[in-house]
């Protein structure tokens, strides 16, 4: 397991092309920087294969995945200064799931970032955590007309969820990506 120096094939979350966004791989799993964090330093952790269910994953990519969210996790809390982690899964379109790509999201947590503490789970079925939705705009530069008439409110989330906050752009996603894998060197092996 060892950090991503130039990726020989291109990587896939889905059906979008993230290599430049990926900072560590590893057998089966690869972990890249967000198109739009909820907070600073929220990442994603995927399989290599494109698969849309957990049980879609064999014992090995199971294994890796998480053995990957573990310690991609320990880096995010060091590196962020956070005190807590929220890890979550959107195990399908009906959990909120919007990339048919099995991924766990991990979001370093700081004391009083977010009002109601627990906001994050709605802010990940809601609009800013429609990561498809992000993608598709970001390679379009414009929202369908569905996306753009989404009935997904937006009035119960704080005010880290507002018009302010955009898609990055391919180049703040690489220098995080580059941050972080440096960081991810510094991480010991399990």
């Amino acid at each position: 397991m060892s950090s991503v120096r130039s990726a020989s094939a291109p990587i896939y979350f889905g059906s979008f092309l993230v290599t430049p966004q990926v900072f560590h791989q590893t057998a089966h799993s690869f972990a890249l920087v967000n198109l739009k964090p909820i907070l600073p330093g929220h990442v994603l952790i995927s399989p290599r294969r494109v698969v849309p269910r957990v049980s879609d994953l064999t014992p090995a990519e199971t294994s890796d995945l998480f053995l990957t969210v573990r310690r991609v996790g320990r880096m995010i809390e060091r590196y962020y200064g956070a005190a807590s982690l929220n890890i979550a899964v959107q195990d399908g379109v009906h959990a909120g799931q919007s990339v048919p790509h099995v991924h766990a999201h991990i979001i370093p947590r700081k004391p009083a970032d977010l009002d109601p503490m627990d906001a994050v789970y709605d802010m990940l079925d809601g609009e800013e955590g429609d990561v498809g939705k992000a993608y598709r705009e970001a390679q379009t530069d414009c929202p369908s007309e569905h996306e753009r008439t989404s009935t997904r409110s937006r009035s119960r989330f704080p005010a880290v969820d507002n018009e302010e906050r955009k898609p990055r752009t391919a180049e703040e996603m690489k220098a995080e990506a580059d941050s972080l894998r440096r960081e991810m060197d510094k991480e010991p092996l399990d």
